[in-house]
This record gives C-alpha cells, structure tokens and sequence, in this order.
C-alpha cells in the first residue's frame, strides 16, 4: 500500500463533526487541533456521502436551532486527502479528493446546527464491506435489553484482563481492518490482545458492566448500525487507566436475524 485514503477536519471558532456514509467519524473542539484519520473501512467504490455538521449537538440529544452572527473569523474544513506512505496528511503534501468548507463573512447569520453534504466518487477498490448491506433496525429501543446481555461477557473479560470475548465478537471487525489496511489479521489482532493485557497489568481495568438503564443504542449508518453508548454519548466500554486517561472500545453492532455482530 503505497497512499493512505485520510479524512481531515479542523475548525476555528465553532465545533464541527465529520460524516462519512452515514457514519460520525470525527468531531473537533473551537480553536482546536486538526483532526486526522483514516477511512479504508468507512468507504464505498463509487459514490460515497460526505457532511460536515457545524456546532454539532452533543451525542443522544436533540439541537435546539440558534443563529449565529458571524465576527469573519469562524470557519469549519473538511477534507479527504490521499498521502503517501510517511507524509503528512495535509494538503499541501497529499492529493485532495474531496472538500467541505465553510467561512461566512463577518455579519452573516447562520441557523445552526448547519450540516453541508456532498456526494464524492472515490478513485478506489475496496470490496463492498459488510456493514453496508446490513439490514436497517427498525427499533433500536426494543434491542436495549438483549444487547446489553451481549455486551455484559466482553465487559466481564475486560474486567479479568481477557480479549478473548471482545476479539470473537468482533473478528468481523478484525477481518475487514486487516482486509482494509493490507496488514496481517494475526498482528492486529495480536496489538489489541497484548495492549488490554499491559493495561490490565498496570491495574485492574474497571469497565462499567453493561445493563439496559446504562446502555444507549444510537443508530447510524441510515439504521443499519447501532452504536454502543453510556448516557453522556461515549463508548459503553470504558475503564480508567493507570497514571490517567481512559480506554475506550467504541462498538458499532450490525443486527441480522435478531443477532448481534461487531462490524465497527
């Protein structure tokens, strides 16, 4: 693999969240660094769908519509760049693919939250990931109980210092990553299972154990999936580390024939 397919967001003045095919992939803070990532696993050949949200209300809630007068200095760019191997994902150093900007003049009044779409053709050859052909959920609410009791054996393994129970549920996860990124399955899978065990080492990881009145389902993807989150909008699994910071294994589930699959 020669370039690497690498979203980039940055904003001043306002937050500002990226969207790829349905799916929020970044969300950048006012004034804050740029945000780079990349997107093998989120893309289709052929057109894929791009939005930029401006003032992005918070995960699970609802935005309240607010103008905003503009002072000339806010803005909001988002790109698809494709770097080479060691370079920089930046502009100036990698090729644009597509890009969303905006920056009202001093004086415009914008109704946020705004959200600008844009529908790209992608230069690539990826296989048509999985997720894509998921069927949508129709009522994520009613799922809250049974998904909790899926999710209940991986919190439980990573409260002993064990992978196992996360790494089989989201082999599929694991295929397509590899599948993505040209790298050996074996070496990803070996990274996570190595990286819990060195945390779980430091100390005892304490994820939160999963129930129906913690859990949130948020449905992504036009429905097809169905993210794992707490009750302020974060990953369900999370555990305080040693020395500060957190881990965190955000979990997207696809839901076929009432049955639950990590597939992001």
């Amino acid at each position: 693999m020669e370039r690497l397919l690498v979203l980039r967001l940055q904003s001043a003045g306002v937050a500002a969240e990226a969207w790829l095919n349905g799916v929020p992939l970044a969300r950048s803070v006012a004034d804050g660094p740029a945000l780079t990532l990349p997107i093998h696993e989120y893309t289709l050949a052929g057109a894929n769908e791009l939005a930029l949200v401006i003032e992005p209300p918070p995960p699970l809630q609802a935005a309240a519509p607010r103008p905003l007068l503009s002072d000339g200095r806010r803005g909001a760019s988002l790109r698809l760049l494709l770097p080479r191997i060691g370079q920089a994902a930046h502009p100036e150093h990698a090729r644009t693919l597509a890009q969303i900007d905006w920056a009202p003049l001093a004086e415009a009044v914008t109704e946020l939250p705004l959200t600008l779409h844009q529908t790209v053709d992608l230069p690539i050859a990826f296989p048509r990931w999985r997720w894509f052909d998921a069927p949508v959920v129709e009522s994520p609410q009613a799922l809250v109980a049974p998904a909790a009791a899926y999710l209940q054996p991986l919190a439980l393994g990573l409260a002993r210092g064990d992978p196992e129970p996360l790494v089989q549920a989201a082999r599929l996860r694991f295929e397509e990553l590899a599948q993505a990124y040209q790298r050996p399955l074996a070496d990803d899978v070996g990274r996570f299972r190595l990286q819990v065990q060195q945390w779980h080492a430091q100390a005892p990881l304490q994820p939160a154990m999963p129930s129906a009145d913690t859990l949130k389902l948020h449905p992504v993807a036009g429905g097809r999936l169905i993210e794992c989150l707490d009750g302020a909008g974060r990953p369900l699994l999370q555990s305080p580390l040693a020395g500060g910071g957190r881990a965190c294994w955000p979990l997207r589930l696809a839901v076929i024939e009432s049955r639950f699959y990590v597939v992001r």
